[in-house]
């Protein structure tokens, strides 16, 4: 059904601005095939109209013409629909020359290098180099995980998605039932910021933890969706970089460096073991697992415990 009406768009959208003079209902309704097929000529009309709003929608300027009989007919301008032309300066080609270079190693690839071949096409200066004058920067933004181009697509078309999830203090994966907002990379990982059905909250999931296909379910969302902002705050706060108090580590006297560049008081207790203060926010417990036996929590309790939950879903396998 997608399929079939974006073609009576585009079909209905050519002859707007494929012709030299309007054209009435029934000239269209005997050129395109899906009006044709019609049932009645109620159908017909609201059918026509439906199209008429979405193409305006889109952006289309369609003009309205009465003729000398009163006739109403209907045709697209085309220059009331070209671009104006693009103009880019140095620094704003090399941004966006920075922008395509990011995706290389992504799916988004093709699409990044097309983009720039039709700011080529469309004026961008021979001479200006989108890469010369950032040469030395090789920006990276790698995805290998298979859930995200369907998780892009997702949180393109607002469509609701069900796929199987694995937490780190988890033995085996479960169903989730998301409403998808947003993709957010950070720190080299990507993330999905959504609705969750099942908790009826807000949740954030790595997509390194996502198992199996991602699937469609439903359509239209049950909750409202935040603002671009939110979100990327949403995604700092579950993947650890906001903390709002702090825990009480014991470490292993020339190990775990990161988590010493983070500690706000350290303190040497001997038999070679150090007593560091870092601060403590949502993700922690999955930082330390990463060092083994070479960090101890003294507390809070609740990190603890987490702590040790997933070192025993670790050991479960």
């Amino acid at each position: 059904m997608a399929i079939a009406k974006a073609e009576r768009l585009m079909n209905l959208a050519l002859c707007l601005l494929g012709t030299r003079r309007p054209l009435s209902k029934r000239e269209l309704r005997e050129s395109i095939e899906a009006y044709l097929e019609a049932g009645s000529d109620d159908s017909f009309n609201r059918m026509f109209e439906r199209d008429k709003d979405d193409l305006r929608e889109l952006g289309l300027v369609i003009a309205t013409v009465e003729n000398l009989d009163g006739e109403v007919g209907y045709l697209a301008r085309r220059d009331s629909n070209r671009l104006p032309p693009i103009t880019l300066d140095a620094e704003e080609a090399a941004a966006l020359g920075l922008a395509a270079k990011v995706w290389q190693q992504a799916r988004l690839a093709g699409a990044a290098s097309g983009a720039l071949q039709k700011l080529r096409a469309a004026g961008l200066p021979e001479d200006v180099d989108p890469y010369g004058a950032h040469g030395a920067l090789e920006p990276r933004i790698p995805v290998h995980e298979a859930a995200f181009e369907p998780l892009m697509l997702a949180c393109r078309d607002r469509r609701p998605v069900v796929f199987e999830y694995r937490k780190a203090s988890a033995a085996r994966p479960e169903p989730r039932h998301v409403e998808p907002w947003a993709l957010e990379c950070w720190r080299g990982h990507w993330y999905l910021a959504g609705f969750d059905r099942d908790r009826g909250a807000e949740r954030v999931f790595r997509l390194s933890r996502i198992t199996g296909k991602v699937r469609s379910r439903g359509t239209g969302f049950t909750a409202p969706v935040p603002d671009v902002v939110t979100v990327r705050e949403t995604v700092a706060g579950w993947a650890g970089e906001i903390a709002d108090r702090s825990a009480l580590i014991r470490l292993r006297s020339g190990a775990g460096y990161p988590l010493r560049a983070k500690a706000t008081k350290v303190r040497e207790l001997g038999d070679g073991w150090d007593e560091l203060e870092i601060p403590y926010g949502h993700g922690l417990d999955a930082w330390l697992v990463e060092f083994g036996p070479d960090v101890v929590v003294v507390e809070p309790a609740e990190l603890r415990a987490d702590v040790v939950d997933r070192l025993r879903a670790v050991a479960k396998g």
